[in-house]
């Protein structure tokens, strides 16, 4: 009965330790980002982190696949609640759930931070794995056609980017063209598309 208790308290820390990833990997990127920060945020020792993953790249994917999986069960509570709609209205209720998901911009920036360091085989292979689980999670639950769901994951990519640049702030034609049409989370000083 001890045992069990000791995995129950270790993979609460554990998931403690990946949420405390996700906030500070979002906030400084994994160059800037010391396995400290994220000790401390999430209340234990380093060497307890570093008992827990064996090193700064593997904390790094757990959190990125902690993100994928909040994507998918978005994506997924979206698509259930559309069931019987045509696979646009699905595709776009999808679209609005991600918005909503990525509105305090953790989720956000930590994909954006992995993109910017893909070049570490592990994080490029977590970024590929879930990639792939959201965009076969697309094509499964709305049943749109595979141009559709291009577009889709396009338009989570313009999204970011729109998001990151804060491109709705600034005037002029490029960013309308950018802009238009594209939901995206609503930030202090910026109009939410629908």
């Amino acid at each position: 009965m001890t045992r069990r208790a000791t995995l129950s308290t270790a993979e609460m820390r554990r998931a403690a330790v990946v949420d405390a990833a996700i906030e500070e990997f979002a906030r400084a990127g994994y160059h800037g980002t010391p396995i400290a920060d994220v000790a401390t945020r999430a209340g234990i020792s380093p060497a307890y982190v570093f008992k827990l993953f064996p090193g700064k790249i593997a904390l790094f994917v757990a959190a990125l696949d902690r993100c994928f999986e909040l994507v998918e069960q978005a994506l997924a509570a979206a698509a259930a609640t559309s069931a019987g709609h045509a696979p646009e209205e699905i595709l776009y209720r999808m679209g609005g759930a991600y918005a909503d998901l990525i509105a305090d911009n953790k989720l956000l920036m930590l994909q954006v931070h992995a993109q910017s360091v893909a070049e570490v085989p592990e994080i490029a292979d977590a970024m590929r794995r879930g990639l792939a689980r959201v965009t076969e999670l697309a094509k499964a639950r709305s049943g749109a056609e595979d141009e559709q769901v291009q577009r889709f994951i396009a338009f989570g990519q313009l999204c970011h980017l729109i998001t990151t640049l804060d491109i709705d702030d600034h005037q002029g034609t490029w960013a309308e063209i950018l802009s238009a049409g594209i939901r995206h989370p609503n930030r202090p000083g910026t109009r939410h598309q629908n």
